[in-house]
């Protein structure tokens, strides 16, 4: 199964990293939390990447092409212009990178990879967060309900994408992106957090049946229509969540990692 990851957007918040790097790129303990996200899904045995890529897409694909040598024990004779692999580090990754736009919101990014995806079930998620959550139970729920698209629900510190969840069947009634003042009171508290199963389905509600502008947001329109139709759901995760929004939020990512108290890093518990 294929896993999208949105990787192409500004990072405007987190400025003092993104302005010589795409966000997905800042780095939690030496490594991009692009790196970190994808160790999540690989952990159980997902390893079909689609990495779409926008603001400096440049920084993303080199970081792939060279990913073989940058964690390799290697020895450059300079004389005769060899290298030799002496301990060769390697994932058992296919990675497509593509090029969705400079400036293209979420949506725009997602219809580009159609094409790629074809008429199967596939993941998504942004390239900023990173969870404990266990992906086999999440794909277990979303085919138990047979809709259209699975949303992982969190409680996190701040406010994202309010929820309103009907609690007998976990179907997402409304959604409601980055509500503001008092509109994200809600009785629930659950937000968005990313983390998506999609049937191709989904492909549909962001076409809308014509072609697809650069400003197609996912987090409006499409999501709203979804979950409108009965098409969306909830998987709610009570486990650990944070999104890398800001420079405090990095840092503390860091010192977890750092302290050997990552939760999200379950291949290193294994």
């Amino acid at each position: 199964m294929k896993v999208l990851i949105l990787a192409g957007g500004l990072g405007t918040r987190l400025s003092e990293e993104t302005g010589l790097r795409p966000k997905p790129m800042v780095e939690i303990g030496g490594k991009p939390i692009l790196w970190h996200i994808m160790k999540i899904y690989s952990y159980y045995g997902f390893n079909d990447f689609i990495i779409l890529t926008g603001y400096k897409s440049h920084v993303i694909k080199e970081y792939f092409l060279n990913y073989y040598t940058r964690y390799s024990d290697i020895t450059i004779d300079m004389s005769d212009n060899s290298v030799e692999i002496h301990k060769m580090r390697h994932e058992p990754w296919k990675v497509t990178m593509l090029y969705t736009g400079q400036e293209n919101m979420t949506g725009s990014r997602i219809a580009q990879a159609k094409e790629y995806v074809g008429d199967k079930t596939f993941m998504l998620t942004y390239g900023d967060g990173l969870s404990d959550i266990k992906i086999p139970s999440l794909l277990e729920f979303h085919r138990s309900h047979g809709k259209a698209i699975t949303m992982t629900s969190v409680l996190p510190e701040g406010k994202f994408g309010a929820l309103d969840i009907n609690p007998a069947n976990s179907q997402i009634q409304t959604f409601t992106e980055k509500p503001k003042g008092d509109a994200h009171k809600d009785s629930s508290g659950w937000i968005n957090g990313g983390f998506f199963v999609c049937e191709p389905k989904v492909f549909d509600y962001i076409e809308g049946g014509g072609d697809i502008g650069k400003d197609i947001i996912f987090e409006q329109t499409p999501l709203k229509n979804l979950a409108k139709d009965g098409e969306l759901y909830a998987y709610k995760h009570h486990g650990f969540w944070k999104c890398m929004d800001t420079l405090r939020d990095k840092n503390e990512l860091t010192d977890m990692w750092l302290s050997g108290k990552a939760p999200w890093a379950k291949w290193i518990k294994s």
